[in-house]
């Protein structure tokens, strides 16, 4: 796996789901606010422990999580 450094994984905050260091704020969420059109700086006003690069790198592990791949099968 590629390291992302702002991305944690812990069974004791939020059920184990990718959160941005360990805070209880979800990559989901991030990327849903991204998506839904806000930007970077409303997102930080509504969450001021996050910083910039935490919103980047949430981008960057969605980015890689989708990369594809196809395989044929004959």
């Amino acid at each position: 796996m590629k390291s992302f450094d702002r991305i944690t994984f812990d069974p004791k905050i939020m059920n184990g789901m990718a959160c941005v260091r360990g805070m209880r704020i979800t990559v989901s969420l991030i990327l849903s606010l991204v998506a839904s059109g806000l930007p970077s700086k409303e997102i930080i006003k509504e969450y001021p422990d996050l910083e910039e690069e935490d919103i980047k790198e949430c981008l960057r592990y969605a980015s890689w999580l989708a990369q594809e791949r196809q395989i044929a099968v004959t």
